[in-house]
């Protein structure tokens, strides 16, 4: 069998992100038809087709070419790994590539970014903000180590970590007949303007609560930023349904003050959980930024008392990586 290089690898396994071949030359810093000669060189040593490349058509991976960028991947990563780790002791040293969900990003990152390079000054934090599709799609491509995301109508193929508890919660003005209640029911909401937090998976779990109950929400206005929830709910306009995040204040972008109240009974209780490919090892980088995650921010919530991180897994991650 004809030899094949790690560069070679590392190229194959940059392919499925891109349509073609001439798009992927250009991200990865390579000719054209260097690129081609690696792909030829790698199908000549497998002795088979893994990608089909038409000018009209693009680049496309046979379903042999997709396990093959699979692994070759993983061959690069733990590659990358063995080399971190040679020689570091108990020093932690690389990237890890965090990515975290907008709508609770400003609570939980800046502790993150904070905290974490100071306890591990050898590693260096990367983050990328989205959505939940943005985020999954980068996790499949290779280009993070791991998501926070909320654990609710999650694809099948990724492993999960605990973060903290979150659920469902109501967000008054402060002058409102409710705010001064200790709970609220959400059949008492049913026939108020309602702000709604318009994004995935938000939107249909909110739905879904109130038609459990036999109940319909009267939407005001849908709208995409937890900002602007707070901000209408601040000028009276209307109530907010939103998950709780830890670091929270109780005022809007325009300063104006709401009240957060617990529903009575509780309404999508879920946690925010650390996520990667089932097929893709934790780095022990990664595993150390969940643990730290979860000792900062583990205890947040009204069920917090119930998210125990699950660490026999992750240490046998970790040791399978370094």
């Amino acid at each position: 069998m004809s030899d094949v290089s790690l560069r070679q690898l590392e190229l194959f396994a940059a392919l499925p992100n891109f349509t073609t071949l001439s798009a992927a030359a250009a991200h990865l810093h390579i000719s054209e038809s260097a690129l081609s000669q690696a792909v030829t060189a790698i199908e000549r040593a497998v002795g088979e087709q893994l990608c089909v490349r038409r000018k009209a058509r693009g680049l496309t991976l046979t379903p042999t070419g997709q396990q093959f960028a699979a692994q070759a991947r993983q061959i690069v990563t733990d590659t990358r790994e063995l080399l971190l780790g040679m020689g570091q002791g108990d020093e932690l040293r690389g990237p890890v590539k965090l990515g975290c969900y907008s709508t609770f990003a400003t609570s939980v990152v800046p502790e993150l970014l904070e905290g974490f390079p100071q306890r591990h000054p050898g590693v260096q934090l990367e983050v990328m903000v989205g959505t939940n599709e943005e985020l999954l799609s980068a996790l499949e491509a290779g280009h993070l180590d791991v998501a926070l995301l909320l654990d609710v109508s999650l694809p099948v193929g990724y492993r999960r970590r605990k973060i903290y508890a979150t659920e469902l919660e109501v967000h008054l003005h402060p002058e409102h007949p409710l705010a001064s209640a200790d709970t609220v029911d959400l059949s008492d909401l049913a026939d108020e303007p309602f702000i709604q937090f318009y994004a995935t998976p938000g939107t249909v779990n909110v739905i879904d609560a109130f038609a459990a109950r036999g109940l319909e929400p009267k939407i005001a206005v849908s709208v995409s930023e937890i900002g602007l929830v707070e901000a209408l709910v601040g000028r009276g306009l209307g109530y907010g349904l939103l998950m709780s995040r830890p670091n929270r204040l109780s005022t809007g972008p325009e300063g104006r003050p709401f009240v957060i109240r617990p529903l009575d009974p509780p309404v999508t209780i879920t946690h925010m959980v650390g996520i990667w490919p089932e097929d893709m090892n934790l780095t022990p980088r990664a595993s150390a930024l969940l643990d730290f995650a979860v000792e900062k921010l583990g205890g947040f919530g009204r069920a917090g008392a119930s998210v125990t991180p699950d660490l026999p897994f992750d240490r046998a991650n970790a040791a399978s990586s370094s």
